[in-house]
């Protein structure tokens, strides 16, 4: 109402976006730069004090991982609004490269923060089909083509392909968390291992700055009667009244996956 009185201050606010879940390409509700381009953008149209990302990801796709914390650090540079993270129960991988993104990190005492490092699995099934007398076919016009089918014995050449790859894609992330950090990065080998680490010994490694969360935080700084303008990616209408029943639970099962390997 403040806003509207003459010669009155209004409360100061804070924008809130909420970046909660696996990050991927896929329309199931993942986090990806398509979903969250309009609460972004938002976030810092509305000229707040400062953005606020509210972090709990298991992380996921590189490439939507680096296109969404550019396009935040993008804004926060062109508006000249500091950028603050919160993590929930983690930020780890691709929600690590999100945390970034921030001028400052913060995180629960039991947060999960780190795994900076790549991963790709699959899986092999040519015994398996050979056992069953299936016999598989594959043409192609290139002999790389077919690299790294399951349904094929695995070949040392396609491995070393993978992993030269992998490695590219961790040495963007290790480049992307040194500029952020700077000189908070404590000088330890196993930082960018793909361990992970909790709460204040994540602090102690300089992947944070301290142990605090969103509101208490936001209220200190900028006082008991700042505003939050929550904001994140809108399901679909369809989604809503409960279609797509059987796409969400494939996105659940995958989720739970991610999840998984931090012992969530």
């Amino acid at each position: 109402m403040k806003r509207f009185i003459p010669f009155m201050t209004p409360d100061p606010t804070v924008a809130v976006i909420r970046l909660h879940g696996s990050i991927s390409t896929g329309t199931r509700g993942q986090l990806n730069d398509v979903a969250m381009a309009g609460p972004i953008e938002r976030a810092f149209r509305r000229k707040p004090k400062a953005v606020a990302l509210s972090i709990n990801s298991p992380g996921g796709s590189p490439v939507q991982s680096s296109l969404i914390a550019a396009r935040i650090r993008r804004l926060a540079d062109e508006k000249e609004v500091p950028v603050y993270a919160f993590v929930e129960d983690a930020a780890a991988s691709g929600g690590y490269w999100l945390a970034c993104a921030a001028d400052e990190i913060y995180a629960d005492r039991s947060s999960i923060l780190g795994s900076i490092g790549v991963i790709m699995a699959s899986f092999g099934a040519h015994e398996f089909i050979a056992k069953h007398g299936i016999e598989r076919r594959v043409y192609t016009s290139g002999e790389s083509k077919s690299q790294l089918d399951p349904f094929k014995p695995e070949d040392p050449k396609d491995v070393e392909r993978i992993k030269a790859v992998g490695s590219e894609i961790h040495e963007a992330f290790i480049e992307h968390v040194k500029a952020a950090r700077k000189d908070k990065l404590a000088d330890d080998p196993s930082l960018f291992t793909g361990e992970f680490w909790v709460g204040q010994k994540a602090v102690d490694l300089g992947l944070a700055d301290g142990i605090g969360h969103l509101v208490p935080f936001m209220k200190e700084k900028f006082g008991k009667d700042v505003k939050f303008a929550v904001l994140g990616p809108k399901k679909s209408l369809f989604k809503r009244f409960g279609a797509q029943i059987a796409e969400d639970a494939i996105a659940t099962v995958e989720d739970r996956a991610a999840w998984a390997r931090f012992g969530l």
